[in-house]
C-alpha cells in the first residue's frame, strides 16, 4: 500500500486527470463565447464521445471500444455484453442470463440526473498496477478508454491497496454524486466478470450477487 503522502497525491493526480477533459470542454464553450473568437480559432482536443481509438485490454482479454455518444449504451454494450456473451459460451449459467435481462432495463434509472463528461480512464486501476517510488506514485498496465470516471473507481475497492487518504484527496476534486454507491457496485460488475472469464467460477457467486442487489 502506498504511503499516505503518495496515497493522497494519486488521489489528487487522478481527479484531474479525470477533470482534464471537462476543462477543455469548458475552455472551448468560454471560447466560442468570447467576442471575436470562436470559429475554430482555437483547436483544443476535446474528447465528446465515449470509447477510444484502438482496442484495449483488461488482463488478457480485448475489450472493443467503439466510440459512441451516450455511456449508458456504451458501458452494457461494449463492457458488460461482451463478459455476458463469455460466460454464456463458457458457461451457459441460466440464472447470469436470466438476471443480466433484468438489469439492462434498470442500468438507465441508476443514471437520471447524472452529467457525465468523457474522462480518460486508467482503466483498470487496483493495487497491482501502483507503485512508488521517491518522487510520489507510479501507475501502469492501464486498459484505457474514455468513460464515466466513477468507472475508475470500482476495481480500486475490490481488492483493497488504497487507502482513505486517495479517496479523501479525489473526493475533494470530483465529490460524490447522488447514487454513487448502486453505480460502483455496476462498474464492479464488469471486473467480477472479468474475473469469472479470467480465472472460472470463483468470481461466479459475487458476480451474481451485484445482479441481484442492483435489480431489487
Amino acid at each position: 500500500m502506498l504511503e499516505a503522502s503518495h496515497a493522497a497525491k494519486l488521489g489528487s493526480q487522478l481527479a484531474e486527470l479525470h477533470l482534464h477533459n471537462k476543462k477543455l470542454g469548458d475552455a472551448l464553450q468560454k471560447e466560442a463565447s468570447t467576442v471575436g473568437k470562436g470559429g475554430g480559432q482555437v483547436e483544443l482536443p476535446f474528447v465528446e464521445q465515449f470509447g477510444f481509438d484502438v482496442v484495449t485490454c483488461c488482463g488478457y482479454l480485448p475489450q472493443v471500444n467503439d466510440w459512441q455518444e451516450d455511456w449508458v449504451a456504451f458501458y452494457a454494450q461494449q463492457r458488460i455484453q461482451p463478459q455476458m456473451d463469455m460466460v454464456e459460451k463458457g458457461s451457459g449459467d441460466r440464472e447470469a442470463r436470466e438476471l443480466w435481462a433484468a438489469l439492462q432495463l434498470k442500468i438507465p434509472g441508476l443514471f437520471r440526473d447524472v452529467d457525465i463528461t468523457p474522462a480518460l480512464l486508467h482503466g483498470d486501476l487496483w493495487g497491482g498496477n501502483v507503485a512508488e517510488d521517491a518522487s510520489g506514485p507510479i501507475i501502469f498496465d492501464p486498459a484505457s478508454f474514455y468513460g464515466h470516471s466513477e468507472y475508475e473507481l470500482a476495481i480500486a475497492g475490490m481488492f483493497g491497496g488504497f487507502s482513505s487518504s486517495f479517496y479523501s484527496a479525489y473526493h475533494s476534486r470530483i465529490p460524490k454524486a447522488p447514487g454513487f454507491e448502486k453505480r460502483l457496485q455496476l462498474y464492479q460488475l464488469f471486473h467480477y466478470l472479468n474475473h469469472w472469464n479470467h480465472f472460472g467460477s470463483g468470481y461466479k457467486g459475487s458476480s451474481l450477487n451485484i445482479m441481484r442487489n442492483l435489480i431489487k
